[in-house]
């Protein structure tokens, strides 16, 4: 398993737009990005702090279905 990287908010959110994700709303400093998935909706809230932590990231990560290796892949 690679180590997950050390990143901003705004660099997650290019990295899940390639992934299909669309920004749906900001509010102040977090955006919440949304993908459909089949019947599904993911819903997702990412702060745009300028490192994110790694807890907050490993969240927004396994919310999203995205493994270390994938994200690192979307950079």
């Amino acid at each position: 398993m690679t180590k997950l990287p050390n990143i901003s908010g705004e660099a997650l959110i290019r990295a899940l737009r390639k992934d299909g994700f669309w920004v749906a709303r900001q509010k102040v400093s977090h955006v919440r990005p949304k993908k459909k998935a089949g019947e599904e909706t993911v819903k997702l809230t990412v702060p745009l702090h300028s490192a994110l932590k790694k807890g907050i990231l490993n969240r927004i990560l396994k919310e999203a279905g995205l493994t270390a290796d994938e994200l690192k892949e979307l950079f």
